[in-house]
């Protein structure tokens, strides 16, 4: 029993530095998932549903139920003229009215709910792109700290198995004791940044939980991230300059609906019920009427060119925009190609000089196995690979971060 109990412990103990592996992927999906603001966008999408069958339901017979009820007394000649109010009134109507629209007006309103719809659906796609784009780069700088952590993991513990060499060779007067001491600190130095490393990749896994709305505060190792340079579309093809497409039609349906507000408009009325003033047999003035308005616009002080005017504004102000956008995208494009470009031949250049300071390492432990070492450039010869080797990794922490700005704008 108390072998079992044991046993239970060390399980227990041994469960949470259990670490699961994690891929980018699993990240962006989460993230995507948890995002509230794609909710948002379909919720405002089935708003703008209401707002179109509200459009068709405000051309549909109006009915209502009117009462009004109206009472001017009169005394000695004093009041109101009698042949004016009647008196008084008394009416209980059901009243129906109907506009009319022409099947050009209303198809033009059902277009402004449509290219609402479509903006929607772009500024989905954009935050899309942005959250990809976010998510991956967190992705990609916690990936850069695991692997800087792993690395100066693995040549600690070939330093430790130095140590005990030296340690050996040193109490056989082979090496000074101020050799042993200062491999020693080199040792004590390279834990001390083992432990930086490993704090800032909990940090920086942290920060993608929380960007992903992930709760989770386990131990987690990232899986290398895949990123494939993608093929990207011609400006006036990317997602990004499709706004500037819908923007442009917004402003022609808007001048169209303003013509179409200037057109001539005509209401059809009916109703129907008691209407009354009392002066005379009254019980018989139950009766219907029906009636038909036209309101024809003259003059509204220059207001409808000054809307128009208004629009075309909007619309210089929208080509700026587009134009600079094609300028930047091509830009923006290039730069990040020639950054791509430079850092792998850093990566390169940084690949080659670490062979030959492996190559010198390995002949420094032999020398030290052997007793022939100077401990001063073993060290530095040790410190020239960590850095080479620290040169490396963040490169290609860098080229990951430069292609996935690049795939950035690879979305239709």
């Amino acid at each position: 029993m108390k072998k079992i109990i044991i046993f239970i412990f060390i399980i227990s103990f041994c469960v949470p530095v259990l670490s699961q592996e994690r891929s980018l992927d699993y990240y962006v999906s989460t993230g995507l998932q948890n995002n509230p603001l794609f909710k948002d966008y379909n919720n405002q999408k089935l708003s703008n549903l209401i707002d179109s069958l509200k459009i068709l339901a405000g051309y549909k017979p109006q009915v209502n139920g009117v009462s009004t009820n109206f009472y001017a007394p009169s005394y000695k000649n004093w009041g109101y003229d009698n042949a004016i109010t009647n008196g008084a009134n008394f009416a209980q109507q059901i009243v129906a009215t109907q506009r009319l629209v022409s099947k050009e007006n209303l198809s033009n309103q059902h277009e402004a709910i449509r290219l609402l719809n479509e903006s929607i659906d772009i500024s989905g796609k954009v935050t899309e792109q942005d959250l990809k784009k976010s998510i991956t780069a967190q992705f990609i700088t916690a990936f850069g700290s695991g692997q800087q952590y792993q690395f100066n993991k693995e040549v600690l513990d070939l330093l430790k198995k130095e140590e005990l060499i030296l340690k050996r060779m040193t109490e056989k007067g082979i090496y000074r004791q101020t050799d042993y001491l200062s491999f020693l600190v080199t040792i004590q130095q390279q834990e001390l940044l083992i432990s930086q490393y490993n704090l800032q990749f909990q940090n920086e896994v942290a920060a993608l939980n929380y960007l992903c709305g992930l709760r989770d505060t386990s131990f987690v190792q990232l899986q290398k991230p895949d990123l494939q340079i993608a093929v990207l579309p011609e400006a006036e093809s990317s997602v990004f300059y499709q706004q500037f497409v819908v923007d442009s039609l917004k402003f022609k349906n808007n001048i169209a609906q303003i013509e179409y507000n200037y057109k001539p408009k005509v209401n059809l009325y009916a109703d129907g019920g008691y209407l009354t003033s009392f002066a005379e047999q009254a019980y018989k003035n139950f009766g219907v009427s029906a009636g038909v308005t036209l309101t024809v616009p003259i003059y509204d002080g220059k207001q409808k060119k000054m809307q128009v005017d208004k629009i075309a504004i909007s619309e210089q102000t929208r080509q700026g925009y587009r134009d600079f956008f094609k300028k930047q995208y091509q830009q923006n494009i290039a730069q990040l190609f020639q950054q791509l470009h430079s850092t792998q031949k850093l990566i390169d250049e940084a690949n080659n000089q670490i062979k030959y300071t492996e190559i010198l390492i390995e002949a420094n432990r032999k020398l030290l196995e052997a007793g022939d070492v100077r401990m001063p450039d073993y060290i530095l010869a040790i410190g020239n690979y960590l850095t080479a080797k620290n040169i490396i990794t963040q490169n290609n922490i860098n080229k990951l971060q430069i292609i996935n700005q690049i795939n950035y704008w690879n979305r239709k």
